[in-house]
């Protein structure tokens, strides 16, 4: 039995004992009830029967009046689905712009009916919605989802050895008085975080090339190693005509395979995106405060001087690095081989 029927039948108890006892307010006495109540209680029994003893919330029954039409709640969600991260108020807006008008108000209200006020909630949503029709997604619901969704956030930048795949990109450091605007050109390999970097004038496919022809090339040959794979960004000193580009003719020629980031996708290059904030945080920003540079070359001695700190003195905190310094990472991640090689060299 309900709660609401243990009431009701409590009612009828106060009813019918009134009635044998003839008198009221002993009934009431008796039974736990006011006499206002047990005239409003007798009242609803003769007009409406059993159901009158009965509870009744205040407050419209079934759907609200005032609820938004079906077509309104229909634009609501297709709306939600495309833009999850948009606030009420906003999609209130944009919905008034396409000629539905609703409240911000109206909008929580479809929101809460389909557990949808939270933006995790509606980002699962379009998640569940994808898995289940396998519909394409947009580039902004591709971007949001791989913002808020753990699984797109535990993406990470897969190599197998040293020199599997190497990261290069240009990295604007600052004016510098009476020189000019000052880059680097920095290089770092993705399996062991070893890093290379030089400070040029400017930014021509021939700095791209000179860095790796001066710098990184021979260190991989004194470890008989070899670079697979480098990654840049689509910068003009990095792409351009396979026949004709600088940069291009030269990995062609060392047999290495070029592959390119995203457009505006500064995430799928990180691991030298994080090399540049380690620079500015450790060196650039510190020994501009600390000496005066009149030219690139002082600047670029102190830039060896920390990148051998970084390479053979630094505990690298970098993923699967475990603290490790990367020439030792380098070292190690050597394919067996190469490893065998560079043993016997040392010798």
């Amino acid at each position: 039995m309900t709660t609401k029927n243990k009431v009701a039948r409590r009612k009828l108890s106060l009813l019918e004992l009134a009635s044998e006892m003839n008198n009221v307010s002993r009934a009431c006495q008796i039974m736990g009830y006011s006499r206002q109540q047990f005239y409003e209680i007798r009242r609803n029994y003769q007009t409406y029967g059993a159901q009158g003893l009965i509870d009744r919330l205040p407050g419209a029954r079934g759907p609200h009046p005032n609820r938004v039409d079906e077509a309104i709640e229909l634009a609501i969600l297709d709306y939600s689905l495309n833009f999850p991260t948009h606030g009420p108020l906003r999609v209130a807006q944009q919905l008034v712009l396409q000629g539905v008008q609703v409240s911000s108000g109206g909008v929580r209200g479809v929101w809460g009916r389909h557990h949808l006020l939270t933006r995790q909630q509606r980002l699962l949503r379009l998640e569940q919605k994808v898995r289940e029709n396998d519909q394409p997604l947009t580039d902004d619901q591709v971007r949001l989802l791989e913002r808020f969704s753990p699984e797109f956030r535990a993406r990470h930048i897969e190599t197998k050895h040293t020199g599997d795949l190497v990261a290069v990109d240009t990295f604007f450091v600052g004016t510098l008085k009476g020189v000019g605007r000052i880059y680097l050109q920095s290089v770092i390999d993705c399996h062991s975080r070893y890093a290379w970097g030089r400070l040029y004038t400017s930014k021509l496919p021939v700095t791209a090339i000179h860095v790796l022809n001066e710098d990184v090339l021979p260190f991989f040959e004194k470890h008989q190693a070899a670079v697979t794979t480098i990654l840049s960004d689509n910068g003009r000193e990095f792409c351009g005509r396979p026949d004709r580009h600088p940069y291009e003719l030269f990995l062609q020629l060392e047999g290495i395979e070029h592959r390119t980031t995203k457009v505006r996708r500064p995430q799928s290059n990180g691991i030298v995106e994080r090399l540049h904030r380690t620079l500015l945080d450790e060196h650039f920003r510190i020994n501009g405060r600390q000496k005066w540079y009149e030219s690139v070359e002082e600047m670029q001695k102190d830039l060896d001087h920390y990148l051998i700190h970084y390479n053979q003195e630094r505990s690298h905190q970098g993923r699967l690095m475990n603290g490790r310094v990367p020439l030792k990472a380098f070292i190690d991640g050597l394919t067996k081989t190469e490893k065998n090689k560079t043993l016997a060299k040392a010798a």
